[in-house]
């Protein structure tokens, strides 16, 4: 259930070589609603490259007048006048890419990136699962070609050599200590080194990468570099550098395959909960809880949607993994469309924590000895499954005087425990509050009258386009803003506390003097340097 089995490495090269020219046939044929009737003509994707248009990719009725990539579209059009040509969209291919990533999940949770058109999976200790290797390999090519993709793909002991395979040929299994046999006989392109050190190495008579390693590694950094000799020895099997998953391998991993594709909700529902009894059971043996789970929904064509739910604590029950999930596959925008079916549901724990047994007070126990922060940890779960994490807050008192920076706002998940001790200034009973219930995100100005006494709070004023009489006043509260944040100003505001004839009270602050230049609408001088700050009960 935790990390795969770390025996000897084997790794899995998928090469895409006509991903930009597939996608778009697979775009159109989802317009057209069917296959593409115009799928057997040549057809290329082009690119700019040097102030010229040069083929990026061809399919394979282009490839049979001859066509190549990197060939100038001038030359392509005089060779095969009914050409179609489509342009060049690098960013949609990488979407593409990372769709087919998350695809390859099914196969393994260690799946790197191999830009532009490849892939690397670590099927270390996996491919029993699938019936083997050959059995694993053929299984992927197969169904990536039925997506209408052509594919290329090869198992060696390095991520190099697997990767130089597919380059020449596809469906090559190499066994573990084989490598350089398999890679000897293969042409030096195939290691996809820059084309100047290609043609170099062909000019010199090394035709095969056999031809190249028997030669000493010495002349061969001389002459080339580090970085090819490097290259050159992982592709023998001599070490190799390591792939980088696109994401970190979770804690725990259970997931249930299907021979007939599932859509009802009840048996998703029921997979569900079954998953998260193995997965609570399996993390109860090491004395952990998850934190944060994710399940993917694997759909026949293709298509990968994941779930994810956070919890506060570490979550020890079966109940209560069923009751986020069914909250937040209730709350989804975008509901989970299971098409054709889904033939795999994987449940992961890709955070988790030791879970710690503490001792409780029980005077803070509720009623069925249930501890009333559990309780409020619970519901914060269920409300965060629902309208997401970010939005349910919880406000930390901060150690500063000023008063838009007293409180923070932090995700009530990870710092409930922080709020429920925190140490709020205390109020004293039968005295009015000193700071507003409603405290503005940011002051708004008003306009004051400049007869106001310079000293004191004004008579009366502009907010909001209504004018505002102040019939009672406390105050003032002097407040300076932070010496090492002032920037050379004196930075202070007065505050008071003031009540207008209607009985509306507000908190209101002077910064600053006087700016006598300023004049209001009818031209009288007003102080701009008057704002509201919140608003009382």
């Amino acid at each position: 259930m935790s990390a795969f089995s770390a025996n000897r490495r084997r790794i899995l090269s998928l090469w895409l070589p006509r991903l930009p020219i597939d996608r778009i046939k697979r775009q159109l044929s989802t317009v057209n609603d069917g296959p593409d009737k115009t799928s057997d003509e040549p057809s290329i994707v082009v690119a700019k490259e040097n102030n010229a248009l040069v083929i990026h990719s061809l399919d394979e009725a282009a490839a049979r007048y001859g066509l190549h990539v990197g060939q100038p579209l001038a030359n392509a059009r005089a060779v095969c006048p009914h050409l179609k040509v489509y342009d060049a969209d690098v960013a949609t291919d990488a979407k593409t890419l990372d769709y087919i990533a998350d695809w390859c999940d099914r196969f393994t949770p260690l799946v790197a990136l191999d830009p532009p058109h490849a892939l690397f999976l670590d099927i270390t200790g996996c491919a029993h699962l699938f019936g083997g290797e050959a059995a694993l390999l053929r299984a992927l090519c197969e169904a990536l070609s039925r997506q209408g993709f052509a594919v290329s793909a090869a198992i060696a002991g390095t991520s190099v050599c697997a990767r130089t395979l597919t380059r020449h040929a596809s469906g090559y299994i190499v066994a573990a200590g084989e490598e350089a046999a398999a890679a000897s006989p293969l042409p030096v392109s195939a290691l996809g080194a820059d084309e100047a050190i290609t043609v170099g190495l062909r000019r010199a008579g090394l035709k095969t990468i056999g031809d190249v390693a028997a030669r000493s590694p010495h002349e061969i950094t001389a002459r080339f570099g580090t970085k090819f000799s490097t290259l050159l020895a992982h592709a023998l099997g001599q070490g190799d550098a390591p792939i980088s998953p696109r994401k970190p391998l979770p804690d725990y991993i259970v997931e249930k395959r299907f021979a007939e594709p599932i859509a009802t909700e009840n048996m998703i529902s029921l997979t569900l909960s079954r998953l998260a009894g193995t997965l609570v059971a399996s993390m109860e043996r090491q004395g952990k809880g998850a934190r944060r789970l994710e399940a993917s929904f694997f759909r026949t064509d293709g298509a990968v949607r994941a779930i994810v739910v956070e919890t506060g604590r570490p979550v020890t029950r079966t109940e209560v993994v069923d009751r986020l999930f069914r909250e937040r596959l209730e709350a989804l925008a975008d509901p989970l469309d299971p098409g054709f079916g889904f033939d795999l549901i994987r449940l992961a724990a890709s955070r988790t924590e030791i879970v710690v047994r503490e001792q409780r007070n029980l005077d803070a126990q509720g009623q069925n000895g249930v501890h009333d922060s559990d309780e409020v940890a619970a519901l914060i779960d269920r409300i965060a499954a629902r309208i997401g994490g970010k939005r349910v807050l919880v406000h930390l008192p901060q150690d500063t005087h000023i008063p838009e920076r007293a409180v923070l706002a932090a995700p009530a998940q990870h710092h409930l425990a922080a709020a429920t001790v925190a140490d709020w200034p205390a109020h004293a009973p039968g005295e009015p509050p000193a700071r507003p219930l409603r405290l503005f995100e940011r002051p708004e100005p008003i306009k004051v009258p400049f007869a106001t006494v310079p000293d004191g709070p004004p008579h009366h004023f502009t907010w909001r386009r209504v004018v505002h009489s102040v019939v009672r006043v406390e105050g003032p509260e002097r407040i300076a803003m932070e010496w090492w944040k002032q920037d050379g100003q004196v930075l202070t505001r007065d505050y008071f506390r003031v009540e207008d004839e209607n009985g509306l009270r507000f908190w209101i602050y002077r910064d600053g003097l006087y700016d006598r230049e300023l004049v209001d609408d009818e031209g009288k001088p007003i102080a701009a340097n008057w704002f509201v700050h919140g608003l009382f009960a």
